[in-house]
């Protein structure tokens, strides 16, 4: 396969994880692009065609990362305010308790 189309399959493989929050497969594809561009920059000098499709890789890659900060902060505010309501949901799981235990008499 030329080296440009391994480097664009790479590119819609980090832009497809990252657009879907498909975790497992981005965090399989960065584990593994050290070794396939090692392996592709082993073939020889990078043409003109083989820069080019670099650089839209690197932008998938860069926007693969974006997405993970934006999962990252979503999930980072989510158990903030589970954290800020922590007393209220255990309210909540108490008076459920104490509903359920009346129903038993």
């Amino acid at each position: 396969m030329p080296r440009s189309a391994a480097i664009g399959r790479l590119a819609v493989g980090f832009k497809e994880a990252g657009a879907t929050g498909d975790w497992e497969r981005l965090g399989a594809l960065a584990a593994a692009l050290a070794p396939q561009l090692a392996a592709l920059a082993a073939r020889g000098a990078w043409n003109r065609t083989e820069l080019a499709a670099l650089a839209q890789l690197r932008a998938a890659h860069d926007g693969a990362a974006a997405a993970c900060t934006d999962a990252l902060d979503a999930l980072g505010a989510r158990l903030a305010g589970m954290r800020d309501n922590k007393d209220g949901w255990m309210a909540y799981a108490l008076a459920g308790d104490m509903e359920t235990a009346g129903h038993q008499e």
